[in-house]
């Protein structure tokens, strides 16, 4: 049975000693990899008591695509956590899912329920033995049904808390199949990761890379804050492949010394999560004559379901780039309010709330809430939100969690999220106030500092006495937006 993992042992076969990972002085090959990926599985089969999800709390790189992989091996989903996010929102996260172990470094951290168990991921032994001497045999669970689920990717939630998005296998595989194909990945690429696991453009450095034969370098985090260095990291390591968010592009495309720096190597450039600005574009475009450039569009229920191959003869800067044509085999249709439809073997199984999965009707299309027309190539372009739904650095952001957290914050009385335009990130956050005390702001953005995410934070908060209101009683959110245009 075709799950996952299947094209990755198919290539440990073939190219034992290959590199498959690399992270700056560490590097596994094919063979490596699966061994401590099998140590791990073993000892997550032979001590699971349930088919709950495992969670992983690693900080992306190889220890991390090993749990991934060795989670998957055992016959579970995993469910990957940013460690980047406040204590609340993990502790969400926690309670929410249920997941049975939650595997990280060191010692077991003190808020972690006690219903849930630990195990603390470290180097295997050099002797041979099994991950923490265990001589477990490993049984090939991995060969489990394609429709099961492989993943739990947690989003903003509408509803004020995360979302665990449920992904299968038959899904995942749909997605990583047609972007290998599509895109020509094979043994010679080098392609770049810099997708947290919790982000689903990570499927394709994980997957689409491991099952064509590529190895996949991870990008050092400080490197995102220096542009010219993270070209200059691209050119030493002969970056063949990169699938990242425009807004990285664009502060290389004008600040990554792109000019002088080549990049014979590079070949391709996918990009998605939120808007590129078409100026900003053109610019890389310039820079980069050489390589191939793809806008792929999709949320985190459908991955993607549209792309388009950018033709430089048809950018405009006062014209939006196109998401472009069906793709993974995606139907799709736009519904009487020009919302997109998708049906498309990528669609989530449903969502997994209070430890359980609650599932779509997979007859029915999803609906993005996105709004889009097709032009006179028939290539679908995008509108923006049919409903409040932000994109941030790629993130998609819910105001209504956001207005959760704060309204949870004594001193706020009540309070609105809105979208503000940003250049960089697409969009930012930003808050309408009505407190309790007119002197506990500072208070209140510590203390939300403390709860949300970097890239749910405010970027600017407005005390008013009441929040305008529409006739029904509702926010005016429209309203609020000149008090932030200052």
């Amino acid at each position: 049975m075709m799950n996952l993992i299947t094209g990755f042992l198919e290539q440990c076969r073939k190219l034992p000693d290959k590199i498959a990972f690399c992270e700056e002085n560490r590097s596994l090959s094919y063979a490596e990899f699966r061994q401590q990926v099998e140590q791990l599985a073993s000892f997550l089969q032979h001590n699971r008591k349930t088919s709950q999800p495992i969670a992983i709390l690693l900080e992306r790189g190889i220890d991390a695509a090993i749990a991934i992989y060795a989670v998957l091996m055992s016959g579970t989903s995993y469910l990957p956590l940013d460690v980047k996010n406040p204590l609340f929102r993990l502790q969400l996260i926690i309670a929410d899912a249920q997941p049975e172990f939650v595997i990280g470094k060191d010692v077991r951290p003190d808020w972690l329920n006690d219903s849930v168990g630990w195990v603390e991921q470290s180097e295997p032994p050099q002797n041979g033995e099994s991950l923490m001497g265990f001589g477990y045999h490993l049984y090939p669970s991995y060969e489990n049904q394609s429709e099961s689920i492989a993943a739990i990717l947690y989003t903003s939630g509408s509803t004020g808390t995360p979302k665990g998005v449920a992904l299968s296998h038959a899904a995942m595989l749909n997605f990583s199949n047609w972007a290998a194909q599509t895109f020509k990945l094979n043994p010679q690429d080098k392609m770049a990761s810099l997708a947290p696991f919790h982000f689903d453009l990570s499927v394709f450095d994980l997957f689409s890379g491991l099952s064509s034969g590529a190895s996949v370098y991870f990008i050092p985090a400080k490197l995102t804050l220096s542009p010219s260095r993270l070209t200059a990291w691209l050119s030493e390591n002969q970056i063949s492949c990169w699938y990242t968010v425009p807004s990285l592009l664009s502060f290389l495309a004008f600040k990554g010394a792109l000019d002088i720096t080549p990049l014979p190597f590079l070949k391709k450039l996918l990009f998605a999560g939120e808007v590129f600005p078409t100026p900003h574009l053109i610019r890389l475009a310039q820079l980069l004559p050489n390589v191939d450039l793809y806008n792929l569009y999709g949320p985190t229920e459908t991955n993607v379901c549209c792309y388009w191959q950018v033709d430089r003869t048809k950018l405009q800067p006062e014209q939006a780039i196109p998401i472009g044509v069906s793709a993974c085999g995606a139907k799709l249709k736009i519904a009487e309010n020009d919302e997109l439809l998708v049906a498309c073997a990528n669609n989530f199984s449903g969502y997994w709330q209070q430890g359980q999965l609650l599932p779509r009707d997979s007859s029915e299309p999803y609906r993005t809430g996105d709004k889009v027309s097709l032009n006179n190539n028939g290539e679908y372009c995008y509108h923006g939100r049919l409903d409040r739904m932000l994109k941030c650095s790629g993130y998609r952001v819910e105001p209504a969690e956001i207005e959760t957290v704060l309204n949870q914050i004594a001193g706020v009385e009540t309070c609105a999220v809105i979208g503000m335009h940003d250049a960089s990130s697409g969009q930012r956050p930003a808050a309408a106030l009505v407190l309790k005390n007119a002197d506990s702001l500072a208070e209140i953005v510590k203390t939300a500092r403390e709860k949300l995410p970097a890239y749910m934070m405010p970027c600017k908060f407005k005390v008013l006495a009441a929040l305008p209101v529409l006739s029904n009683g509702k926010t005016d959110t429209l309203a609020l937006h000149p008090l932030f245009d200052d």
